[in-house]
């Protein structure tokens, strides 16, 4: 499974941005999916997560109201929409996956898109 993220970039205060998050290869080992962020200096955080099929959604407390998770089914790819941006939500976001293996499952990261908040 790879990932691709797009749609980040620099936003004032308020605005709202999408980012998009591609997969591709063998999609069907999916068993979930997230974003994460990691800002300057601090370790990287759990932002939110999907179940495969999309029923499920989470939020960390601080993006609660304001971003929202989603996926479609039909293009592989999962979404983030972000509106209200704060300052501090500036930080590079990862798309990740949850991938069943033989025995295990592993973790599968995309690059990383970077988000800028100007006040």
């Amino acid at each position: 499974v790879q990932l691709v993220e797009s749609g980040g970039g620099l936003v004032q205060a308020g605005d709202s941005l999408r980012l998009s998050c591609a997969a591709s290869g063998d999609t069907f080992r999916i068993n979930a999916m997230a974003w994460y962020r990691q800002a300057p200096g601090k370790q990287r955080e759990l932002v939110a997560t999907i179940t495969s099929t999309g029923g499920s959604t989470t939020y960390a407390d601080s993006v609660k109201g304001r971003f929202a998770i989603s996926k479609d089914y039909a293009e592989n790819t999962m979404y983030l929409q972000m509106n209200n941006r704060k300052p501090e939500d500036t930080a590079v976001y990862y798309c990740n996956a949850r991938v069943l293996e033989l025995f295990r499952v592993a973790d599968t990261w995309g690059q990383g898109t970077q988000v800028t908040v100007s006040s």
